[in-house]
């Protein structure tokens, strides 16, 4: 008998953020709205703690800097408290089935952030969670970094729905975040991978369905033609490293470098969500270049996850 086989219950997924895809056009641009009202507000000094007494469970079964640091000086900044939890400083390291842990935990808390492998263990933590689960990352979406993508592009170009984006590299969990960005608000994306590395042929379909400005080629200049943003990940994310060195091959055309940004609109940005590799996935002369926009967009995910907390937290209800 397999262990750790609990039954899955539907669950109301718009009381968490597990993909972008669950929740209404209205609600994805209230939360952009709100982080660049929140990023004001700090750089103006006005204190904001609608979070004071409440507390966010952070488990990180994947490694971080952006996203720990983000959630963590979010809920501060908020007036309310996080907890770091990695596997060896909880039952889950020793295989407690999860929805156990979701039990325990949103007893004692206020929120979950997990950061993780498969979609399905954010799912499960869900379903048996009567507070927020956040997704923080998984290898399927990654709805925080979209988020604070689509804040940086608002901030720039003053909108998001007319816009033309350009995903030059693996079709991994960022290129799926920004398929169901895309389908959900309506802008134009153009997904240029290596064959075999394309996102999820179900992802591709569900937003094609919803958006036929959604698609792919296998040409990094002809997805970039007049683009406002070219955006793109490292070539082996975390769990592939003993692929890199093949990756490194299949991928060598698909850099974005100076040549690529010349192809883009006059206006053209450039977006990573961070680590990037020089030299590999992207030239030194882009990321570090005028046209980049790394630096604001790493920012923006604090600001536009404290507006995610404060809703789904209760502190701006």
């Amino acid at each position: 008998m397999e262990r750790n086989t609990m039954p899955y219950p539907d669950f109301d997924r718009t009381k968490h953020l597990l993909t972008v895809a669950d929740h209404p056009k209205e609600q994805v641009f209230r939360w952009i709205d709100r982080g660049i009202e929140l990023k004001k507000m700090r750089l103006e000094g006005i204190e904001h703690r609608p979070l004071v007494g409440k507390t966010l469970a952070m488990i990180f079964e994947k490694a971080s800097t952006r996203t720990r640091v983000s959630f963590e000086a979010g809920m501060h900044q908020l007036g309310g408290h996080a907890l770091f939890l990695s596997p060896k400083d909880t039952q889950l390291g020793r295989g407690e089935p999860i929805e156990d842990t979701a039990r325990v935990l949103c007893r004692m808390v206020d929120g979950i952030m997990i950061r993780t492998f498969e979609q399905e263990t954010v799912e499960r933590m869900a379903a048996y969670s009567s507070v927020p689960v956040i997704n923080g990352l998984t290898d399927f979406a990654h709805p925080c970094q979209i988020l604070a993508d689509l804040m940086t592009l608002k901030e720039r170009f003053g909108h998001i729905d007319d816009l033309v984006v350009s995903w030059v590299g693996d079709g991994n969990n960022m290129a799926h975040s920004w398929i169901f960005a895309a389908a959900h608000l309506g802008f134009t994306l153009r997904l240029a991978t290596p064959e075999g590395f394309e996102p999820q042929a179900e992802v591709m379909a569900w937003g094609q369905e919803r958006n036929p400005s959604i698609l792919l080629t296998r040409d990094p200049l002809e997805a970039v033609a007049g683009a406002h943003a070219v955006t793109t990940d490292v070539w082996a994310s975390m769990g592939q490293e003993d692929e890199e060195e093949e990756r490194a091959k299949i991928f060598e055309l698909y850099q974005v470098d100076e040549e690529v940004m010349e192809h883009a609109g006059s206006d053209a940005v450039f977006l990573h969500c961070l680590p990037a590799y020089r030299g590999d996935e992207v030239a030194a002369a882009v990321i570090d270049g005028p046209q980049s926009l790394v630096w604001d967009e790493a920012e923006n995910r604090l600001h536009v996850q404290k507006a995610v907390l404060e809703d789904l937290m209760g502190g701006n209800r």
